[in-house]
């Protein structure tokens, strides 16, 4: 078998995968990139920006539709589904053209194939050694689905969402996190009857309680059924539908079931256990650093126990190389990434919710300011609210460590939110600062103010 070396092996070309590459060659290390697929993984194909193209075309849906509520004369007269795949494709093609180009302008070797790690410290793909002074595990996650629960025909996971040719009249959407909420938005704002099912007492389980509230009310007024608390036990398909049981003895009728019950760890057949790396449940465990028990090795990005997001893992891959260059970067962990979900209305937060943060501090402050009060909201139309979590009770000082909106475009704010929550900002640090008016960012400056003790436009 040929052997070549270098100064770092990456299997896996997805957000953790690539960001390490990308700045490792900066900073003059010799690298290879290995990917089985396309490069930029989940995120770039069949994660992030494909639903976020479905989610604009379906804004614009909106927007058609309920024109004359603004006295716009529009209407909808239809989905083209093959106009809206080709609006999505191009999106993803320009960006994955780019990132091939960055990937060839900074020297990266890059190899196509399905590798396997070889411990301590080499990939093996197609009949080729590559080995690393370094090595960097980042091979991404899948669409899981239940157990007896098999897909396809009717039964489909976010990877088949992403390329049907037809918008479905009747769809049930199994699971209400992230992805299952952002579906059911679509698809809803294409015009389809949307019922989402999901075993935990609310939507977005993840999220502080008020903003599950929020979102289920938004919902109940897009005409959105969602049904928590309450187990799916089993689903049957014929050539016409697919008829869907719960625990409860209800049975629910379909075009289609979406099954979004998560994402798990693409870990199998890729020789961690074999070469000894430490796993649990299929994850591969590390340290703070995200070193794994072998030296020299680490992982990145969704194959690591923790919020599967992109954005984590772009960090990530940029903090192993700069550790690697011996740049000794400064540590974080997930509490302090902002989570955006990108249904309509948004969620966004970032920090602790408020059960969190009671666990953590005992007593906190929590501080809720209705965007009925912000300009810009009023203007598009959007209801929400932005919900402070501040440690410590009433009176007392302590730093905002949980910052929690829903409405339109609240993901937008999440920038500034972040920085609150990282930098241990006090409501009287953010007070004195001047937001753009009329945005929504002063939504945010507004909930300071109140937090502060000085509320400008609240009532009560």
């Amino acid at each position: 078998m040929a052997d070549s070396t270098a100064d770092l092996v990456i299997l896996g070309g997805g957000s953790g995968g690539y960001a390490c590459a990308l700045r490792a060659a900066e900073l003059g290390m010799a690298v290879v990139l290995v990917e089985k697929d396309k490069l930029g993984g989940t995120c770039l194909h069949r994660g992030c920006i494909p639903t976020k193209a479905l989610l604009h075309a379906a804004e614009v849906a909106d927007a058609a539709r309920d024109g004359d509520q603004i006295g716009v004369k529009s209407s909808l007269a239809g989905i083209d589904m093959a106009g809206v795949n080709s609006y999505k494709d191009g999106v993803v093609g320009r960006l994955y053209k780019g990132l091939q180009g960055l990937v060839s302008s900074r020297g990266i070797t890059y190899v196509e194939g399905s590798g396997t790690f070889v411990g301590p410290n080499a990939v093996e793909v197609n009949g080729q050694r590559y080995t690393g002074r370094h090595v960097v595990l980042g091979t991404g996650s899948y669409a899981k689905s239940l157990p007896g629960l098999e897909i396809g025909g009717r039964i489909i996971t976010s990877d088949q969402a992403l390329t049907l040719d037809h918008v479905p009249d009747r769809v049930v959407v199994l699971g209400g996190g992230v992805i299952g909420v952002e579906f059911a938005s679509v698809w809803r704002s294409f015009g389809a009857q949307v019922t989402v099912v999901e075993a935990l007492p609310r939507l977005v389980p993840n999220e502080d309680e008020f903003a599950s509230k929020q979102l289920e009310r938004a919902f109940r007024r897009r005409k959105i059924t969602a049904k928590t608390g309450v187990k799916f036990t089993g689903a049957k398909q014929t050539d016409d539908s697919v008829t869907v049981t719960l625990e409860s003895g209800e049975s629910l009728e379909a075009d289609l079931l979406l099954v979004a019950v998560g994402r798990g760890p693409n870990t199998a057949g890729h020789g961690y256990e074999e070469a000894g790396v430490t796993m649990d449940r299929g994850f591969v465990i590390t340290d703070e650093r995200w070193r794994t028990n072998l030296p020299g090795v680490y992982a990145v990005g969704d194959i690591v126990p923790g919020l599967q997001l992109a954005h984590r893992g772009f960090q990530q891959g940029i903090f192993v190389a700069e550790d690697i260059a011996g740049l000794n970067p400064a540590t974080f962990d997930d509490s302090g990434i902002p989570r955006v979900t990108y249904c309509e209305p948004e969620v966004a937060s970032v920090g602790l919710t408020e059960a969190q943060a009671r666990e953590r501090y005992g007593e906190v402050q929590t501080l809720t300011y209705d965007l009925a009060g912000n300009g810009k909201s009023q203007i598009l139309r959007t209801s929400g609210a932005v919900k402070l979590v501040k440690a410590g009770a009433d009176g007392t000082p302590g730093p905002v460590v949980g910052v929690h909106m829903v409405g339109a475009r609240v993901g937008e704010l999440i920038g500034e939110a972040q920085l609150i929550y990282n930098w241990d900002a006090y409501a009287e640090d953010v007070a004195p600062l001047i937001h753009a008016h009329p945005t929504q960012t002063e939504a945010l400056g507004e909930a300071h103010l109140a937090l502060a003790g000085k509320p400008l436009h609240t009532h009560g």
